[in-house]
Protein backbone atom coordinates (compact mmCIF):
# COMPACT_ATOMS: atom_id res chain seq x y z
CA UNK A 1 0.00 0.00 0.00
CA UNK A 2 1.55 3.60 -0.84
CA UNK A 3 0.86 6.44 1.24
CA UNK A 4 -1.30 8.69 0.81
CA UNK A 5 0.64 12.12 -0.10
CA UNK A 6 -0.64 15.80 0.13
CA UNK A 7 -2.08 15.63 -3.23
CA UNK A 8 -4.52 12.70 -2.05
CA UNK A 9 -4.85 14.57 0.62
CA UNK A 10 -5.68 17.83 -1.46
CA UNK A 11 -8.16 15.54 -3.78
CA UNK A 12 -10.11 14.29 -0.58
CA UNK A 13 -10.77 17.76 0.25
CA UNK A 14 -11.94 18.76 -2.86
CA UNK A 15 -14.31 16.02 -2.98
CA UNK A 16 -15.82 16.88 0.76
CA UNK A 17 -16.11 20.22 -0.28
CA UNK A 18 -17.94 19.58 -3.80
CA UNK A 19 -20.02 16.70 -1.55
CA UNK A 20 -21.10 19.58 1.13
CA UNK A 21 -21.31 22.37 -1.82
CA UNK A 22 -23.99 19.78 -3.86
CA UNK A 23 -25.64 19.29 0.02
CA UNK A 24 -26.29 22.96 0.24
CA UNK A 25 -27.90 23.06 -2.99
CA UNK A 26 -30.05 20.37 -1.92
CA UNK A 27 -31.08 21.35 1.15
CA UNK A 28 -32.17 24.33 -0.56
CA UNK A 29 -33.97 22.99 -3.41
CA UNK A 30 -35.86 20.81 -1.08
CA UNK A 31 -35.89 22.83 1.74
CA UNK A 32 -38.43 25.86 3.20
CA UNK A 33 -36.77 29.09 4.76
CA UNK A 34 -37.40 29.99 8.09
CA UNK A 35 -37.77 33.79 9.31
CA UNK A 36 -34.19 33.89 9.88
CA UNK A 37 -33.02 33.13 6.93
CA UNK A 38 -32.12 29.22 7.67
CA UNK A 39 -33.28 26.45 4.84
CA UNK A 40 -34.57 23.11 7.13
CA UNK A 41 -35.68 20.03 5.37
CA UNK A 42 -36.39 16.71 6.42
CA UNK A 43 -33.48 14.01 6.87
CA UNK A 44 -36.01 11.46 5.15
CA UNK A 45 -37.29 13.97 2.25
CA UNK A 46 -32.95 14.27 1.38
CA UNK A 47 -32.92 10.78 2.23
CA UNK A 48 -35.81 9.42 -0.76
CA UNK A 49 -35.33 12.00 -3.39
CA UNK A 50 -34.08 10.58 -6.49
CA UNK A 51 -31.68 12.97 -7.47
CA UNK A 52 -30.04 12.93 -4.01
CA UNK A 53 -29.69 8.98 -3.97
CA UNK A 54 -27.73 9.67 -7.58
CA UNK A 55 -25.36 12.49 -6.33
CA UNK A 56 -24.41 11.17 -2.46
CA UNK A 57 -22.47 8.09 -2.49
CA UNK A 58 -22.57 8.56 1.52
CA UNK A 59 -25.18 11.10 2.05
CA UNK A 60 -24.62 10.59 5.90
CA UNK A 61 -20.96 10.92 5.39
CA UNK A 62 -21.38 13.97 3.76
CA UNK A 63 -24.02 15.24 6.18
CA UNK A 64 -21.16 14.43 9.15
CA UNK A 65 -18.35 16.42 7.46
CA UNK A 66 -20.59 19.33 7.26
CA UNK A 67 -22.12 19.59 10.55
CA UNK A 68 -18.46 19.17 11.52
CA UNK A 69 -17.48 22.44 9.11
CA UNK A 70 -20.77 24.14 11.18
CA UNK A 71 -22.67 24.00 7.38
CA UNK A 72 -25.88 22.14 8.99
CA UNK A 73 -26.80 21.25 12.37
CA UNK A 74 -29.35 18.16 13.39
CA UNK A 75 -30.16 16.59 16.57
CA UNK A 76 -27.86 13.29 16.82
CA UNK A 77 -24.51 11.96 15.63
CA UNK A 78 -25.78 9.29 13.23
CA UNK A 79 -28.47 9.38 11.10
CA UNK A 80 -30.36 6.78 10.03
CA UNK A 81 -33.46 5.87 7.11
CA UNK A 82 -36.35 5.27 9.00
CA UNK A 83 -35.61 5.92 12.51
CA UNK A 84 -34.59 9.68 12.18
CA UNK A 85 -36.87 10.47 8.63
CA UNK A 86 -38.02 13.67 10.91
CA UNK A 87 -34.82 14.75 12.17
CA UNK A 88 -34.80 18.54 11.13
CA UNK A 89 -31.51 19.67 9.01
CA UNK A 90 -31.25 23.22 9.45
CA UNK A 91 -28.85 24.83 6.81
CA UNK A 92 -26.64 27.46 9.11
CA UNK A 93 -24.43 28.64 6.36
CA UNK A 94 -25.73 32.14 6.57
CA UNK A 95 -25.39 33.92 2.84
CA UNK A 96 -25.14 30.79 1.52
CA UNK A 97 -26.36 31.85 -1.65
CA UNK A 98 -23.17 33.41 -1.84
CA UNK A 99 -20.70 30.65 -0.53
CA UNK A 100 -17.93 29.42 -2.82
CA UNK A 101 -16.27 25.96 -2.31
CA UNK A 102 -13.47 26.30 0.71
CA UNK A 103 -15.33 29.31 2.58
CA UNK A 104 -15.74 27.05 5.44
CA UNK A 105 -12.84 25.46 5.95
Amino acid sequence: MGEVGAVGYEDTTMNVEHEISLLVEEIRRLGTKNADGQVSVKFGVLFADEKCANLFEALVGTLKAAKRRKIVTYQGELLLQGVHDNVMLSNVWWLFSTYEEGDWL
